[in-house]
Order: C-alpha cells, then sequence, then structure tokens
C-alpha cells in the first residue's frame, strides 16, 4: 500500500462530465487507502441515480460519502455541502485514512479548497420587501457583482433563488464565521480533448437512456416531485421532465441533452481554469494515457 503522502492531507480528483473521474478515484483510493467524498451536486439525492451518474458499483468495497443523503425535492446548496464536507474530511482522517474528493461541480470544489466564508443566513423580510421591488436584471447585477463566479445558472435564471442568493451574499458581508479546518491539498484534473470528450458524453447518455433514465424520472414525479422542482436539477432532469409533458419528442430530447451536456463540461472545464487563476494547484492527467500512472509519478516526485 502506498502511505507516502505526508506532504499532504487531502487528495482530488476533478474534471468534466463523463470524464471518468469515478473509476480513477477508486483506483486511487485502493492505493492509498482512503475514502471518497462526492462533490457532485446532484448525487446527493436519492433516486436521483442515472441522471447524475453515480455509477456506485464502480466504488466497490470503497466507501464512499456524500450521496444520497438528501430527499429529492429538497434544496442541497454550497453551504451545506462545505459543512458536511469538512465533516467528512475530519471523520475520515480521524479513522487514520486519506479523504479523497472527487467530482465536477466546480463551486463545490472551490469553498472547500479556497476556503469559502460562508454562513447560514436567516431569511430577512426587509431585504425580501426592498428586493421585490427590482427588476430581475438590477437583481442579477447586483448578484454578480458581489459573486462574480456563478457555477449554476439558476441562481441568476430563478425569481426565487436569485432573491436568496442576493440575501445569503449580502448577509455574508456584515456577518462573522468560525475559521475554517486548515488543509493540505493535492489537486489532479482528469483532461481529454473536446472531440473524445463529446464521443464520451454521448456514449454514456445513449447508455442511461437504455439503462432507464426516462423512467427514473416519471418515477421521481409519480413519487411527489413536482415538474417544476425536477427542472431545477437541470440538463437530464429539466429535458425528460419536457419529454414527459409531450414538450419534446424522443428525437429532439436526445439531440438537445447531448448539446447541453457538452456545453456544461465546457463551462465545468472554464470553471477549473478560473480556479487556477485563482491559485489552486492544478496537476492535469491526460485521460488518454495512463492517468493512474501520472499520478503516481507525481505523488512519487514529492518526496
Amino acid at each position: 500500500m502506498y502511505t507516502n503522502h505526508q506532504k499532504f492531507d487531502l487528495m482530488v480528483i476533478l474534471g468534466a462530465t463523463a470524464g471518468g473521474k469515478t473509476a480513477l478515484a477508486v483506483q486511487a483510493a485502493q492505493r492509498l487507502n482512503a475514502e471518497i467524498i462526492s462533490a457532485d451536486s446532484r448525487q446527493v439525492y436519492r433516486g436521483m441515480d442515472l441522471g447524475t451518474g453515480k455509477d456506485l458499483v464502480e466504488y466497490g468495497d470503497i466507501p464512499y460519502h456524500l450521496i444520497d443523503i438528501a430527499e429529492p425535492g429538497t434544496e442541497y446548496n454550497v453551504f451545506t455541502f462545505q459543512r458536511d464536507c469538512f465533516a467528512a474530511i475530519e471523520g475520515i482522517s480521524a479513522r487514520g485514512k486519506l479523504p479523497l474528493i472527487c467530482g465536477g461541480t466546480g463551486m463545490y470544489l472551490d469553498s472547500v479548497l479556497r476556503g469559502y466564508r460562508l454562513i447560514e443566513v436567516p431569511e430577512n423580510t426587509q431585504l425580501r420587501a426592498e428586493l421585490a421591488l427590482l427588476p430581475d436584471e438590477q437583481l442579477q447585477a447586483r448578484l454578480t457583482e458581489l459573486k462574480p463566479l456563478q457555477h449554476n445558472r439558476t441562481d441568476l435564471d430563478d425569481r426565487d433563488r436569485l432573491v436568496r442568493a442576493l440575501e445569503i451574499a449580502l448577509g455574508e458581508l456584515t456577518s462573522s464565521a468560525p475559521p475554517l479546518p486548515e488543509i493540505k491539498p493535492l489537486v489532479f484534473g482528469l483532461r481529454w480533448p473536446r472531440k473524445i470528450l463529446r464521443q464520451r458524453i454521448a456514449l454514456r447518455m445513449r447508455q442511461r437512456f437504455d439503462e432507464g433514465m426516462i423512467d427514473e424520472v416519471q418515477r421521481l414525479h409519480d413519487d411527489g416531485v413536482p415538474w417544476e422542482r425536477l427542472e431545477f436539477y437541470g440538463l437530464e432532469y429539466r429535458l425528460i421532465a419536457q419529454h414527459l409533458q409531450g414538450l419534446l419528442n424522443h428525437n429532439d430530447l436526445s439531440q438537445k441533452l447531448q448539446s447541453a451536456i457538452c456545453l456544461f463540461a465546457k463551462r465545468q472545464e472554464n470553471f477549473f481554469r478560473r480556479m487556477q487563476k485563482q491559485g489552486v494547484d492544478i496537476h492535469w492527467l491526460d485521460g488518454q494515457g495512463d492517468a493512474f500512472g501520472e499520478m503516481f509519478q507525481i505523488l512519487d516526485s514529492l518526496t
């Protein structure tokens, strides 16, 4: 077993969707005596399996965290993730194992790696009354000024979420929060040529359709999750919900969904580049090559 990781106490594997992060993380976890923490904003929800790409069978006997911890229809956000992630890191470290974060939700990853100052902000009725008088465009501009890096477009496009995001951003300016635990992260990124990644996205999408992804969305709705809430979860859930309501035929669904996922992957890559510019050191691995071997060459060089 590889035990030479004194120079870091947290490993991170990030990358765009369909890039093979989970498989690489499981390989690394087996070698490093690690437990995996998922950094995926939708894999936290129970019953949302195919649409979020949980691929739980890949984990084998490797313990994982922050998957299937919330009910569909509820809200899970950056604040909750940061709190839960640091708690998981502490628990894993206390067991003498290495915490390994794996995922592609940029804001979640960044909140831990750059230590976002996040607090629990209650509803502010006076502020909400003031914001109710302003048009969406003005609220969007104000939120973007306060928090330029908006990972989730829903915070800008949905009026209720826009108001809540502003409420939180303004609350954070006037409140204090305890310091976050200190971490020494080692960050790897799995990178693919754009053309190859698009092919992987198309293949995985077809596989998930064959495995019953449309039935999964119908089942969630039958269990009480409204169409509007399913659309909130984006990508697969938004477009399949529209298909099930008769707004998209199957061919249009497939074309729009593939295009949307490819665009999402591009946004992920752009976010990771911004993370680097903000000071996060990412060691990029070649997805087409021996990423596992390349990773351990880097690890050996740290001695």
